[in-house]
């Protein structure tokens, strides 16, 4: 071992007063460092007793650097991260990635098939960010999209098809009628009929029915169609959802269609990701798997 580096004082001394010199306070700095107070202020002492110099004035509310501290602090801190970079060539950190999906899709189709993907891509970090609100790829800095609505998306953008909007009613198994596998149609609006922020069950009467909606019929409204769908599973109603939000659900036998008719949307659900890409190849293995997972669906 060269004779400098038998020279150089402790490794967690330099840590303690690196951080004690950026929180100017040896509570705060043991913190950090997950030891406590004492053992902080131990190191410090043993460091300025290796060097000869005094590298903070103890202060009624903290602390304060001496001339050799500010001197001494910043080849310290610039070492460390070397350390910091020469260790990460060595260990690559995962690509994180920020995937926006509404509520619905993240935990009625997304988050079930997640733990697949995380088994077979250990090195992407992938953050979910789940709201009924537009998400902007630069200012909430997304990389992959899911985004219902019809083409164009954007010249900047490339889109791909997911899931075309399937609408189907789905009801929890008590709601048939003893020995019947479905409703009569007409009788359909005698059941408390489960809304979302969509609003389709006037449509889905009209042309999947060919009935008109009537004012006496029972609602219950909710915001999302993950919370109708989760009302339906509880017997509370007849609930409308695309059809590969639900497809777990009725393979389960938690839900069953109440009538076999169904309609055909105009808002299909597509993967977005923008032209230019921070993680090209990170993002590509989310879109591909995605596509994947739909292909199979």
């Amino acid at each position: 071992m060269p004779e400098a580096f038998l020279r150089l004082p402790p490794l967690n001394a330099l840590r303690a007063f690196e951080a004690s010199a950026r929180h100017l306070n040896f509570r705060l700095a043991a913190h950090e460092l997950n030891v406590t107070q004492g053992a902080v202020a131990q190191h410090i002492r043993g460091l300025e007793a290796s060097l000869g110099a005094k590298l903070f004035e103890r202060l009624p509310r903290g602390l304060a650097l001496t001339d050799e501290g500010r001197a001494y602090v910043p080849n310290i801190r610039r070492a460390f991260e070397l350390i910091s970079e020469a260790t990460a060539l060595l260990r690559p950190e995962p690509a994180r990635l920020t995937i926006s999906v509404t509520p619905s899709f993240a935990t009625k189709w997304l988050i079930p098939k997640l733990p697949e993907f995380v088994a077979h891509n250990p090195m992407v970090d992938l953050r979910i960010l789940a709201s009924e609100s537009l998400s902007s790829f630069q200012a909430d800095g997304v990389d992959i999209a899911v985004r219902q609505g019809q083409p164009p998306f954007g010249a900047g953008l490339i889109v791909d098809l997911l899931f075309p909007q399937q609408i189907v009613a789905v009801c929890s198994p008590a709601l048939l009628p003893p020995g019947a596998g479905e409703i009569v149609p007409a009788e359909i609006q005698h059941h408390v009929l489960l809304h979302d922020a969509h609003n389709l069950w006037p449509e889905f009467m009209e042309r999947a029915l060919g009935l008109k909606m009537t004012v006496e019929a029972k609602r219950m409204r909710f915001n999302q169609t993950g919370l109708a769908i989760d009302a339906a599973i509880a017997g509370q109603g007849i609930a409308l959802a695309s059809r590969f939000l639900v497809a777990a659900d009725i393979a389960a036998g938690r839900l069953v269609q109440p009538v076999s008719a169904d309609m055909r949307g105009t808002y299909d659900f597509h993967v977005v990701v923008p032209r230019k890409q921070r993680h090209p190849e990170p993002t590509q293995a989310v879109r591909q798997w995605l596509l994947r997972e739909a292909g199979e669906a």
